[in-house]
């Protein structure tokens, strides 16, 4: 090709990209436009639209319909902003008046509401899995029979309803393995929409459970009457004329206490102190002896803050209504949770006694002494120092109190001189104290050291 061949096609190559800038600039300037067209115009929305005269007519010749009523008899000279749809611009709402409306806002808090949201957490201790509905709040969701699916390993479904509508699902004797949990839709509320994997265990590993909170009640919401039913008729059977009932003081290898419920409603904790009173042992709480709901003690705070408030040292005592090693983590798990505000200087007892025919009094004494040492191994593997509480008559019966040696044992027996011949590092002499600073009678305790 010549110098002047090859001229030639560099202009014309100039031109092109010319004008092909050329149109790209044009294009931009149109869509740069507030998007109010001539009448018969394609906006850059992609509708046809027509401009609007203050009586409502279109200026070519027709009456609009593809607008408001107020941007029908809006005045004839519009702002630059007036016409912009929203379809079109994500900034059109700033120009619509009409946008933050009651309807509008209806429908974006509808849009935003989570209150009808539900989540759902699991927990496997031992061969079970426990499901627990939560709302927006974390709190279970009470008064709705929700159902479950399980999915296992090889694609074997299995459901599971909310008979007593707690918002808690419990399914024992699961085989260990993998499972998929769905929460089924049901009116009212937005259910999870993907399932949740949960691995269900095959043997208790004693570790505290993570958020047992939500399975702790309140007395009021259970019926204290039925559920709060444990008894010292065992050991008062087991006592004699011997027993002391005036307060022992504290020695130099032991300590004068009480322990004290909700039972002995308000306490003044300086007048206590002051009656010679060196520890308390204050209960957080208990397992219900019909539902086995774990509920805790209304005065439970109360009593640890004016305890410790006083200058007294204190324990603390859960009464358990456990029928197996799993319910038995949550107990010792529901109590760490009630105590994780406070310091505490002496031991987290297990209180096992009669309940008159609760759910406690029905398992043997292997299964027994299992829940024992299943709640005392979960706190010591949390760091915690635990205990089991009972009269002579549980130790030497209904316990293997062999198998809790390692462990503090606080002995319930009613006479000058106790004939448990077993391991003891606390003795509760008597149930019929007197003391100032507590209206009725009290337990009364020495703790050895």
């Amino acid at each position: 090709m010549d110098s002047r061949s090859r001229l030639l096609t560099i202009c014309g190559c100039l031109g092109a990209v010319a004008l092909i800038l050329l149109i790209v600039v044009l294009i931009a300037d149109g869509n740069g436009k507030t998007g109010r067209g001539t009448a018969g115009q394609v906006s850059d929305t992609g509708s046809i639209e027509s401009t609007v005269n203050a009586d409502g007519a279109a200026s070519d010749g027709t009456v609009s319909d593809g607008m408001s009523q107020s941007m029908q008899t809006a005045p004839a000279q519009k702002s630059a902003s007036e016409g912009r749809l929203i379809g079109g611009n994500p900034s059109a709402f700033m120009y619509d008046d009409s946008f933050f409306d009651e309807v509008h806002s209806a429908a974006f808090d509808a849009a935003m509401d989570m209150s009808n949201n539900l989540t759902i957490m699991t927990t496997s201790v031992e061969k079970d899995l426990r499901v627990l509905v939560l709302d927006n709040a974390g709190e279970p969701v009470k008064g709705v029979p929700f159902n479950i699916r399980l999915v296992d390993s090889n694609d074997v479904t299995s459901k599971y309803k909310d008979l007593d509508k707690d918002g808690v699902i419990y399914v024992g004797e699961l085989a260990a393995g993998d499972y998929d949990v769905t929460l089924e839709p049901i009116d009212g509320y937005r259910v999870p929409i993907h399932s949740t994997k949960v691995s269900v265990k095959d043997k208790v590993e004693y570790i505290p459970i993570a958020d047992i909170s939500v399975l702790i009640k309140t007395e009021d919401e259970i019926n204290a009457a039925l559920e709060d039913t444990a008894s010292k008729a065992d050991a008062l059977e087991d006592s004699d004329n011997s027993e002391i009932v005036t307060l022992q003081a504290g020695g130099a290898n032991h300590k004068a206490g009480i322990d004290v419920s909700s039972w002995q409603g308000d306490i003044d904790w300086d007048k206590v102190k002051a009656s010679g009173i060196e520890f308390v042992i204050v209960r957080s709480g208990y397992r219900g002896s019909v539902t086995g709901a774990i509920v805790k003690d209304k005065y439970f705070d109360a009593n640890v803050s004016g305890a410790q408030a006083a200058g007294l040292q204190v324990g603390v005592y859960f009464v358990t209504q456990a029928v197996n090693e799993a319910e038995a983590v949550e107990e010792a798990s529901a109590v760490m949770e009630m105590c994780s505000d406070y310091k505490l200087e002496l031991p987290i007892y297990l209180d096992v006694e009669g309940s008159n025919g609760g759910r406690g009094d029905q398992i043997d004494v292997a299964t027994r002494t299992d829940v024992c040492e299943a709640f005392c191994r979960t706190l010591e593997n949390a760091g915690q120092s635990g205990g089991v509480y009972a009269c002579r008559y549980w130790l030497q019966k209904n316990i293997d109190a062999e198998r809790l040696n390692r462990y503090n044992v606080w002995l319930a027996e009613y006479r000058s001189t106790p004939l448990y011949g077993g391991y003891y590092s606390m003795w509760q002499y008597t149930s019929k104290g007197r003391i100032d600073g507590i209206s009725g009678n009290v337990d009364f305790d020495i703790y050895y050291y």
